[in-house]
């Protein structure tokens, strides 16, 4: 859903949730929500979809941990079983 000229995704975290959205130019909009581990504070950010998509597929898990502590900090990619794996993503404006 994402263009050449607006790459940004955002991320919404609540409790239990993660629901990922984005719009194009064209004003269209696609959302997704996964079931997620976790239960804090709702946090809204937003990342270059480029960058999630390049560390996601350089990965051999399906199962991967994303320490964010706001919506403005960046975040660490990690895989539960491979802690040496470490990948920081820059959030960006949406």
């Amino acid at each position: 859903m994402t263009s050449d000229k607006f790459k940004g995704v955002r991320l919404s975290v609540e409790p239990g949730t993660l629901r990922v959205a984005s719009n194009n130019a064209e004003q269209e909009e696609a959302m997704d929500e996964l079931d997620i581990d976790y239960g804090g504070d709702t946090i809204e950010i937003g990342f270059n979809v480029t960058y999630l998509i390049d560390v996601l597929t350089n990965m051999s898990q399906d199962m991967v941990k994303i320490d964010l502590q706001d919506g403005n900090s960046s975040a660490l990619v990690t895989i539960p079983e491979n802690e040496s794996f470490k990948y920081v993503v820059m959030p960006m404006r949406i």
